[in-house]
């Protein structure tokens, strides 16, 4: 990330003050449970986003990326507010505007930012950049803000000010994930436990599939889904589908015959949520290769009563499984993206080689498949 100093000059004819980075995340298990209150399991890539910084005192944001097209953008303070910030800039401007909101002391800054988080991959390309904002003008500014506060702001952001109705998760991986473990989150009181997540040493490989199918959750299918399960939730006379127990689920299901399609989006949020207490309690028994199953049920679950998958995503682990994968499933909010893969790492290659031969025949873009070892959260590095 040394690269971004060095282009920061480049842009704005002087010298950053800094360099913070933030990562992209998979999910290993979890989804859809964090904006029901539930638990997940992300981990964070080596796939960063790094942003040079410059505070400046006249309260303007001035935003630059090495990756979109469209020079420098300019936010005056009179316009940052929700709804006057578009594209890619609304999610750090969110970030001013989150930090001043909370009441910090925060003026203005000249950002540049570098990332080799693919965007629409799900993989939280926008947690990243926020992250790596907030932790920018956290250090310009000598906020002393602890990562979970970062994290929430970040979540505001995204929320309130760019207009996407995500939960805590990505911003809490891209904050607080340690190298080596993933980090088992209750998305309600917030309670962080990180597991060990060496898969080597149990002769396993993580691999991440980016079918290069672009989404945008700004579109409206991630929010008629959390929508969904409020209403449900409400139906059933409970504060989250988080608080409808496993052994209930059937009567849960039974109490929603009347309204169409609830039954089937309870029922992924709370069997989900006892999938990711299932691997949560193989990881801590030192037993990660038995996971491999309940990735697989997740998908399924996803793909059928959720509906957030698509072909190319049912491709990768139909393939995955046929070829000896331990188990696969989509990560991130669906509609495209990324699959995540456990297999042994005697069979990795041949799974990658499947998966590849697979979409080539299905005619779709070749996808872009990588291993992924657990890294470590936002951090200065410059």
């Amino acid at each position: 990330m040394t690269a971004a100093a060095t282009a920061f000059r480049g842009v704005y004819g002087t010298g950053c003050e800094g360099v913070w980075a933030a990562p992209g995340r998979v999910n290993l298990i979890g989804e859809y449970t964090d904006v029901n209150d539930g638990f997940v399991m992300p981990l964070a890539l080596p796939l960063r986003t790094g942003v040079a910084a410059r505070a400046r005192a006249d309260g303007r944001l001035r935003l630059h990326s090495a990756d979109i097209p469209g020079g420098v953008v300019t936010v005056a303070p009179d316009e940052l507010r929700p709804g006057a910030v578009r594209g890619w800039a609304a999610y750090p401007a969110g970030v001013l505007w989150a930090l001043r909101e909370a009441g910090h002391a925060v003026a203005g800054a000249d950002l540049h930012v570098e990332s080799d988080v693919p965007v629409g991959a799900g993989l939280s390309s926008s947690a990243a950049l926020e992250v790596a904002t907030a932790l920018a003008l956290d250090g310009l500014y000598g906020l002393g803000l602890a990562r979970p506060e970062l994290a929430g702001l970040a979540r505001r952001a995204e929320n309130a000010f760019a207009g996407v109705p995500c939960g805590i998760m990505d911003q809490t991986a891209a904050a607080c994930c340690e190298a080596g473990h993933v980090l088992f989150l209750d998305t309600r009181d917030l309670t962080r436990r990180h597991l060990p997540f060496d898969l080597a040493a149990h002769g396993l490989r993580l691999l991440a599939v980016d079918t290069r199918v672009k989404h945008d959750l700004g579109e409206g299918e991630y929010a008629r889904r959390r929508a969904g399960c409020e209403a449900a939730a409400r139906a059933l006379g409970v504060r989250a589908l988080r608080d409808v127990p496993y052994g209930e689920l059937d009567a849960a299901v039974r109490e929603l015959r009347a309204v169409p399609g609830a039954g089937a989006l309870v029922r992924h949020v709370v069997s989900e949520n006892e999938r990711v207490r299932a691997v949560a309690a193989l990881l801590d028994a030192g037993d990660p290769r038995a996971a491999g199953p309940l990735l697989t049920a997740g998908h399924a679950s996803l793909r059928d009563d959720f509906a957030v998958s698509c072909p190319e995503l049912d491709l990768v682990v139909a393939t995955a499984t046929g070829a000896g994968a331990l188990g696969a499933r989509m990560t991130g909010g669906g509609f495209g993206g990324s699959a995540v893969v456990l297999t042994d790492e005697t069979t990795a290659d041949t799974v990658e080689r499947a998966v590849t031969a697979a979409f080539a025949a299905a005619g779709y873009a070749t996808p872009r498949v990588f291993a992924v070892e657990a890294g470590e959260g936002a951090r200065r590095v410059g």
